[in-house]
C-alpha cells in the first residue's frame, strides 16, 4: 500500500549537517519581524552549493536582480528580496530542497507567477525562494472524469489553451494569468465565481512538499472522486493557505463543459445603489448568471477611455449568461426586465466570440486603466466580501467614505458572490496619503467584518490583513491556525510572517 505522506529520496542534500545558517539575537529577531531581511548575512557558500548540488548551477541564483525580481508581488508592499532563488524541475527535487532548507532552518517562499496582490511572495526573512514556474506539466487529463492534473508551472491560460477542442474548460479567472497551484494556494476566484464557484470547490487533490521535504497526496495517491466523507478535508486546508504550510507542486482540477450558447451585455444606472440592488434582485430571480460585474462611474470612465469602448460615466453591470440557444432567449427576457426596474438603460446583447472577448479584455485591464487616472502613481488593489443582503449598503458607505478621504479609487467587483475591490491609485512619495490609504483600508475591512462578510474574498491575507484577519477569527480561531501551523511547520520556515 501506498502511504500518502512519503519521505524525500536519498540525495546530496542529505550528506549535510543540521547547524542552522543563522542564529540572530533579539535585536536582528526584532528587525526580521519588521521585514528587514537585509541584516543577515548572507547564506553560506557551502549551502548554496549544496543548492547547486541537488537542482544544478544554472537553476540557482544570488544575483541581486534576480532576488529582487522574486521578492514582491503586484501589491504595495516593499521588495523583500530572497537570499537565493532556485528553480526545481522535479517533485523530488523540491523534496531535497525542502528538506535541505529544513536541516539548516532556512526560510522558504514558493514563487508562481508574482502577480499577487497581497505580498505573498515578499521574502520577509530571507531564506530561499522555489521558482516553481519550470515543473510545467499538464500530467493527466480526463474527459470523462471531467479532471486534469497540472504541475505548479501550468496557468489558466495555458490549461484553457490545452483543453481547445475538448469541449471542456477550467472557469476559474482572476485576471491575471497566474499559475494554477497559485491560484489554489491564495483561494482564488474571480468573475465566473458566481456559475462555477472559486478555487475551494474546484480542487480535487494536491500534492504537497511538506516543509520537512515529505510528500503528502491531500486527497490520496491518484485519487479524484467528485466528492469525499472519509476524515479531514486536508485539501481544502492547503487552499487558500498562502504558501504557508507546503508547497503545492501538482493539482487534481474540476473541469466543466463549455457552454453551448453565451451572451454578453453593459448596463448603466443612476447610481451605485441601483446597480447593486440589480445584481441582488438577478440572484433572488434565479437566474443562472455566469458573470454580473459591477464597475462604479469612476472605474466606468476609466475603462472606457483606456480601451476606447465610449461607455457613459455611470454605474456599470457587465452580465453575461450561459446556456442553450432556447434557455439563453429566456435568461435574456428575464435580465432586461430586472434591468428596467432598477433604471438601467436598454440591453444590447453581444453573443460573437470577438465582440465579447473586447467586453472582457475591457475589464481585466481595470488595473491598468485606473493608473491611468493618475500617470506616475501607484496603485493598491484590495477586496472584501460580504453577505449579498448587506452589499447595497456597503459598496454605498464605501463609496461615501472614498470621497470622504479624498482618495482616487474606483471600484469594482465580482457582485454576483458579494465581492468587491477598491483600487486605490496614490502617490507612494506622499506619506500622508500612504496614510489615509492604510485608514480607509482598515474601515473597510471592519466594515466588511461588521456586515457580517470577510476582510478579503480572494487576494488572501498575506502581510497586510494580519490583524483583520484576527478580528475576523477570534483568539480561539487564530489559536487553531497557529496550532495547525506549529503542528506542519515546527520550525516557522514556510512563508514566514504570513497570515498568522
Amino acid at each position: 500500500m501506498v502511504n500518502a505522506v512519503t519521505a524525500p529520496r536519498q540525495g546530496t542534500a542529505r550528506e549535510h549537517d543540521q547547524r542552522h545558517w543563522w542564529e540572530p539575537g533579539p535585536s536582528a529577531r526584532a528587525a526580521v519581524a519588521c521585514g528587514w531581511s537585509h541584516l543577515k548575512p548572507p547564506l553560506p557558500p557551502d549551502f548554496v552549493q549544496a543548492l547547486r548540488a541537488v537542482v544544478g548551477a544554472p537553476n540557482v541564483s544570488t544575483a541581486t536582480a534576480v532576488r529582487e525580481q522574486h521578492g514582491h508581488d503586484e501589491s504595495m508592499h516593499p521588495c523583500a528580496p530572497p537570499d537565493a532563488v532556485v528553480w526545481p524541475q522535479a517533485v523530488g527535487q523540491v523534496q531535497e530542497l525542502a528538506a535541505l532548507c529544513h536541516r539548516r532552518r532556512v526560510p522558504m517562499v514558493p514563487f508562481g507567477t508574482g502577480t499577487g496582490l497581497e505580498g505573498g511572495v515578499n521574502a520577509v526573512q530571507g531564506g530561499v525562494c522555489f521558482d516553481l514556474s519550470r515543473m510545467d506539466a499538464i500530467a493527466e487529463l480526463s474527459l470523462e472524469d471531467f479532471s486534469v492534473t497540472v504541475e505548479p508551472g501550468v496557468t489558466r491560460k495555458a490549461l484553457n489553451k490545452h483543453l481547445r477542442g475538448t469541449g471542456l474548460w477550467f472557469p476559474v479567472d482572476p485576471g491575471a494569468d497566474a499559475s494554477l497551484c497559485g491560484m489554489a494556494a491564495t483561494g482564488a476566484s474571480g468573475t465566473n465565481a458566481v456559475r462555477y464557484g472559486t478555487m475551494r470547490p474546484n480542487v480535487l487533490n494536491l500534492r504537497v512538499v511538506l516543509p520537512d521535504g515529505r510528500l503528502l497526496h491531500t486527497a490520496g495517491p491518484g485519487r479524484q472522486p467528485r466528492k469525499r466523507a472519509a476524515g479531514y478535508d486536508l485539501t481544502s486546508l492547503f487552499v487558500g493557505s498562502e504558501g504557508t504550510l507546503g508547497f503545492l507542486t501538482q493539482a487534481t482540477l474540476r473541469l466543466h463543459p463549455l457552454p453551448e450558447a453565451t451572451a454578453v451585455t453593459i448596463a448603466s444606472f443612476p447610481g451605485v445603489g441601483a446597480a447593486v440592488a440589480c445584481t441582488v434582485q438577478v440572484l433572488q430571480a434565479a437566474v443562472p448568471v455566469a458573470r454580473i460585474e459591477f464597475l462604479d462611474e469612476v472605474m466606468a470612465d476609466a475603462c472606457s477611455r483606456f480601451s476606447g469602448m465610449g461607455l457613459p460615466v455611470a454605474a456599470t453591470l457587465l452580465l453575461e449568461l450561459h446556456g442553450s440557444r432556447r434557455s439563453l432567449a429566456e435568461q435574456q427576457q428575464q435580465m432586461e426586465e430586472i434591468v428596467q426596474q432598477n433604471g438601467g438603460s436598454s440591453l444590447a446583447w453581444a453573443e460573437g466570440l470577438e465582440e465579447r472577448e473586447k467586453l472582457w479584455s475591457m475589464r481585466h485591464n481595470a488595473w491598468y486603466a485606473a493608473l491611468a487616472l493618475r500617470p506616475g502613481c501607484q496603485g493598491y488593489s484590495t477586496d472584501v466580501c460580504v453577505p449579498i443582503s448587506r452589499l447595497p449598503d456597503v459598496v454605498v458607505e464605501t463609496k461615501q467614505d472614498l470621497q470622504a478621504s479624498s482618495l482616487t479609487g474606483p471600484m469594482v467587483g465580482h457582485v454576483g458572490d458579494g465581492n468587491f475591490h477598491c483600487i486605490l491609485v496614490f502617490n507612494s512619495q506622499d506619506p500622508e496619503e500612504a496614510q489615509r490609504i492604510h485608514a480607509f483600508t482598515q474601515r473597510l475591512g471592519r466594515r466588511a467584518l461588521a456586515a457580517g462578510g470577510t476582510c478579503t474574498g480572494e487576494h488572501g491575507v498575506g502581510l497586510g490583513k494580519r490583524a483583520l484577519l484576527q478580528e475576523e477569527l477570534g483568539q480561539e480561531g487564530l489559536d487553531t491556525l497557529r496550532s495547525i501551523k506549529a503542528a506542519l511547520d515546527p520550525h516557522n520556515l514556510m512563508n514566514p510572517g504570513k497570515v498568522l
